[in-house]
């Protein structure tokens, strides 16, 4: 009986495409929360504001750090987790453009301009993942069945 070990259950995906998307996604997650906290807090403090004044509060960085450390490493998930938070992210960003857009006078401030440019990239990334694992099922599926198999003795 074959032995498993850490590494046989979280090996690196070869793909140079699927590295680029979980890299996409680490870049992604660090722009935002330099968007959605550093450079708010940073305004806060230069103008003596309270420090949660501009900040627009949400756990998407997490969720995006996760879903890049599986695609990196894949797992048995992967592929389900990338097919599911891709749908709901650009329904929700695409809802949150429609509502921003569609009011009478969209307020562009500092705030919803860093907002906006971000949620475009993010929906930019969300969009590619989704094509990748709608349009290269079959691709992934032997990718995945050869990184999460354990060798044979």
């Amino acid at each position: 009986m074959p032995v498993h070990t850490r590494r046989n259950l979280s090996r690196p995906a070869p793909s140079g495409w699927i590295s680029f998307l979980a890299h996409f996604l680490l870049i992604l997650s660090a722009w935002t929360l330099v968007i959605k906290y550093i450079f708010p807090i940073a305004y806060a403090i230069a103008h003596g504001l309270p420090l949660t004044t501009h900040i627009f509060w949400d756990l998407w960085p997490v969720a995006h750090v996760w879903l890049a450390w599986a695609l990196l490493r894949w797992q048995p998930y992967t592929k389900l987790l990338a097919i599911s938070m891709s749908a709901i992210e650009i329904v929700i960003i695409v809802t949150l453009f429609y509502l921003f857009l569609s009011g009478p006078d969209p307020q562009w401030t500092i705030w919803r301009t860093n907002w906006f440019i971000n949620k475009v990239f993010v929906l930019s990334c969300f969009i590619l993942i989704l094509g990748t694992f709608t349009f290269f099922r079959g691709h992934l599926e032997n990718h995945s069945k050869n990184l999460t198999t354990p060798p044979s003795p």
